[in-house]
């Protein structure tokens, strides 16, 4: 109980989740910019339905580029200086971003922007995962996904409110905050005790043991424990090995878990929210829509961060997939059945040029795409959202932790990217139906794959996950 009371470990956490503050700042980013870029009276810096889909998908691009680097930075800087190594490529792009003079700075901004994400998304959870207490390693491993949706709240806030006071620049300008905040706190935090021992660092490990734990606990107790996994894991993985369920079972979970996440379509709704919401003409203006949604984003993720070491991982992760699917159906059925002149498509209108269409709706049936949308984002928030960033650096192996981390992110923004990428060029072409009619199928298949292959992780140390994972007993987990 000492231990759960140390707020160092908390300083810790919260020093390193600022990163996911300044990534989910970022990601949603071309929400309220894209409107502003598509009437900028500079030609140089328009968007228009062929650019701005590269403007909104290209961050996933760097941040796959990112998560492919992270497999290298996690093992020889470790979790904490790939953390900070971030900042340096995230406070590059938002100053290309702020100072934009053409459209290769914008891109190349994001990409820079997107790579710092890609770095974060596969070291933070992971160094949040082996510094936190069985205990509260549930909740403190939803704060990555709380931080990343305060951070998509204050771009939907700014993008409101200083945008109209002064300049979309000034978004950027507003992203370098949280950057410089976290390097700074980073400095006094102390390395992950797991990767210490992994190099030889034991006294190191003992120090950062005793400072997350508190001189007056049992944390030599736990060190032994710690330094005896990380004995028998000390080699490095081989190609032979991969055979071993010991690995591949845990490497194919958490990557099936990060490529079926993306696919429910998340991303896609985030990106492109305020033109959904102009497109579908809803009772509100996007702006106010976007705000909303994003608070209920909030309220979500912090009730699966208190539930989550109570209730448990897989619950959570069934209701979550149940209540996107019904939301995804939901709004693709009111598309495809709803007249356009109850609904407000304009027929022939893509859905960039939609976004700049004047927005007057009389007819209250507009209300079921905000509420569809608030629904899946809720569903999202509460279960496939933070867990599958928890689970992911729950069961892999530490021998294998920091590259399948940083594999597991590729897969995930790669998928990211063909899905914003191509996401406005479907609904153009076979119309915004479809596209939710697929993540509805997605989400079922998430409910399969729940209940076949994720094991429950809840008050478990990751010596005993390990252990299941190497004798496949499912004592260990119980």
């Amino acid at each position: 109980l000492r231990s759960l009371h140390n707020k160092r470990l908390y300083l810790a956490v919260f020093a390193a989740v600022l990163g996911n503050f300044s990534f989910g700042f970022a990601l949603v980013y071309p929400s309220p910019v894209i409107p502003a870029l598509e009437a900028h009276p500079s030609p140089a810096l328009r968007l228009d339905q062929h650019t701005a889909p590269w403007f909104g998908s290209v961050f996933t691009l760097g941040a796959a580029a990112g998560g492919l680097s992270s497999m290298l930075l996690n093992d020889r800087l470790g979790r904490k200086l790939s953390i900070m190594f971030s900042a340096l490529p995230s406070a590059l792009g938002y100053a290309l971003l702020a100072g934009a003079q053409g459209l290769w700075m914008l891109l190349l901004g994001r990409v820079l922007t997107g790579y710092a994400g890609g770095v974060t998304s596969a070291s933070i959870p992971v160094y949040i995962s082996e510094i936190s207490h069985p205990g509260v390693r549930g909740m403190l491993g939803a704060c990555p996904q709380l931080m990343a949706v305060l951070g998509s709240l204050l771009l939907y806030a700014l993008g409101k409110y200083l945008w109209l006071v002064l300049d979309w620049r000034w978004l950027a300008v507003a992203g370098e905050v949280p950057v410089l905040a976290m390097i700074l706190l980073l400095c006094f935090m102390p390395n992950s005790p797991r990767f210490l021992l992994s190099q030889g660092k034991e006294e190191e490990a003992l120090g950062s043991l005793c400072w997350l734990r508190g001189e007056d606990t049992d944390y030599a107790r736990e060190y032994e424990q710690i330094k005896d996994s990380v004995r028998k894991q000390s080699r490095r993985v081989s190609c032979a090995e991969l055979k071993d369920p010991f690995l591949y079972k845990p490497i194919l979970i958490a990557g099936g878990m990060r490529f079926l996440q993306q696919l429910s379509g998340v991303t896609c709704m985030l990106v492109y929210l305020q033109p959904i919401f102009k497109k579908t003409s809803v009772i509100l203006k996007p702006e106010y829509d976007a705000a909303l949604v994003g608070l209920v984003r909030l309220s979500a993720v912090a009730i699966a961060a208190v539930s989550m070491d109570k209730a448990g991982r897989k619950i959570l992760l069934f209701v979550s997939a149940g209540v996107m699917l019904a939301s995804n159906l939901t709004m693709g059925l009111y598309i495809h059945f709803v007249p356009a002149s109850h609904n407000g498509t304009v027929a022939n209108t893509t859905l960039v040029s939609s976004a700049n269409l004047p927005a007057g709706p009389t007819n209250y049936i507009t209300l079921i795409p905000l509420l569809a949308a608030m629904l899946f984002i809720m569903g999202y928030a509460m279960g496939w959202g933070p867990i599958t960033w928890l689970l992911m650096s729950e069961i892999l192996p530490l021998k294998a932790r920091g590259v399948a981390s940083g594999l597991c992110v590729v897969v995930s923004w790669l998928t990211a990217f063909i899905l914003t990428h191509f996401f406005l060029p479907v609904v153009n072409a076979f119309g915004l139906e479809v596209p939710f009619l697929f993540f509805a199928v997605i989400s079922a298949g998430n409910i399969l794959f729940t209940g076949c292959c994720v094991p429950e992780t809840k008050g478990r140390s990751l010596e005993q996950i390990e252990a299941f994972f190497r004798t496949g007993r499912r004592s260990f987990l119980r």
